[in-house]
């Protein structure tokens, strides 16, 4: 009952959206309330795509079904599609009737090994085994709804076509949450394969749903906006012995437990905290098998955050430092292995400044926030690498409720609530048609 109402409640509060959007279109010029109307008519369609690829999910580079569904979207609206593109990967071009500038529009179509435990009617009961453990797979990161509105944008686009000036390239990416183990993937194989090429972008912009903001709401920042995220590898090498003669071998859980607490000590008191924040955490210690026995060695995995990519080359230096030498002050050896998937998620400050009169007229001034630093991380990054980019935050949480009180993506019980898909839609439609419109003046 409880879902049947909420649905119901959703329903109204999105239509209740379309018609505050058809007000404001109609004060912002034609193209404007072209973009509003034609978004509006396909809000009940968004929704279902999302609803779909939501009941469907498939992990990264493996996402045929959610391909397949986009491809078939895209081709039946005329547009050039090529699939297979980074495995899983779709590509369209949309011509439009003048020549110009090139936008490209980017989502991600990868879920989560997460068991769901949404009461929505629609939720994955997908199953699966990763790596060696039974699990569900789930969209609690959102990106169903980001391929969604992106399949909505381009429904809009395409029929006003003739009045662009320029050319849109829409991107759906497999993998943006990592690929398999052994497995090239996401937004870094895409490039590789030429996805920003023929025809070069001179901007990129994508969004990403939050449960930090409510309906209605979107949220940016220029600059450094997403943090980086390494991962690292500490093995602390020692030498076997009984429990009750420590000092007949090397205990490589002391060595390890002073270098999780000296690690503290590099963002605290080692990196200029003025510059930018950082997070150095160690979220995994195995070692040993039994209470008496000390073991040969320890492993150790974290995570690390940053926002700046000098300062994230000093911190890579002094976690490698920190735990040789503690370790060879003991007379135990480590090694460090640190890798780097996700780079710093960077606005262009130029294209952000251009583009926030467009977000303020989609969603109302008093609506648009100044987003605060985010310490997750996306691979969107890379494409912000090659061509000015922005990056935004559409709030999802239901209004009136705090969104410290919801939860948050990646967790089992994240929720969307569909009322803020249609914006997501008009902002991403928008953005193109005023920097199209602009660059051709």
């Amino acid at each position: 009952m409880k879902s049947v109402i909420r649905t119901s409640l959703l329903a109204t509060v999105g239509f209740a959206s379309s018609s505050a959007s058809l007000s404001w279109a109609q004060d912002q010029g034609p193209l404007a309330e072209e973009v509003s109307q034609r978004a509006a008519k396909i809000e009940s369609k968004v929704i279902a795509w999302r609803r779909d690829i939501h009941q469907h999910p498939e992990l990264s580079n493996r996402e045929v079904r959610t391909s397949q569904l986009v491809a078939d979207h895209l081709r039946s609206l005329g547009l050039d599609v090529k699939t297979g593109v980074a495995h899983t990967g779709v590509v369209a071009v949309l011509r439009g009737g003048r020549p110009g500038a090139v936008v490209a529009l980017r989502a991600d179509m990868d879920a989560l090994p997460v068991t769901e435990e949404t009461p929505v009617s629609f939720a994955s009961k997908v199953r699966t085994t990763y790596e060696g453990k039974e699990t569900g797979i789930a969209h609690v990161c959102g990106h169903d709804a980001h391929t969604a509105i992106l399949m909505g944008a381009a429904e809009v686009l395409v029929p006003m076509r003739k009045e662009l000036p320029g050319s849109v390239k829409f991107i759906f990416q497999p993998a943006e949450e990592g690929p398999p183990d052994g497995e090239e993937g996401g937004a870094t194989l895409m490039i590789k394969q030429g996805v920003l090429e023929n025809p070069r972008p001179e901007a990129i912009f994508g969004l990403h749903v939050t449960n930090g903001y409510e309906v209605g709401k979107i949220a940016y920042r220029p600059g450094p906006a997403m943090a980086s995220a390494d991962n690292f590898r500490i093995v602390v090498k020692g030498r076997g012995t009984h429990g009750a003669r420590p000092w007949a071998g090397v205990d490589p859980v002391v060595v390890a437990s002073q270098i999780v607490l000296a690690l503290q000590t590099i963002a605290s008191r080692q990196v200029d905290v003025t510059l930018e924040p950082s997070v150095i955490t160690v979220a995994s210690i195995h070692g040993g098998n039994r209470y008496n026995i000390i073991p040969d060695n320890v492993e150790m995995t974290g995570t690390i955050r940053t926002y700046d990519e000098a300062m994230k080359k000093d911190i890579h230096e002094r976690i490698r430092n920190t735990a040789q030498m503690i370790a060879k002050s003991a007379g135990a050896g480590a090694e460090v292995q640190i890798e780097s998937p996700y780079a710093v998620t960077v606005n262009d400050q130029k294209l952000t400044a251009r583009m926030l009169p467009t977000l303020r007229k989609v969603a109302g001034a008093d609506n648009v926030l100044l987003d605060q630093k985010v310490p997750a991380a996306e691979d969107f990054s890379y494409y912000g690498q090659i061509v000015p980019a922005l990056y935004f935050r559409l709030g999802i949480t239901p209004k009136g409720t705090d969104p410290r009180k919801t939860a948050s993506n990646h967790s089992p019980r994240f929720y969307v609530d569909e009322a803020g898909l249609l914006l997501g839609v008009r902002a991403l439609t928008q953005l193109t048609v005023d920097y199209l419109q602009a660059a051709g003046k």
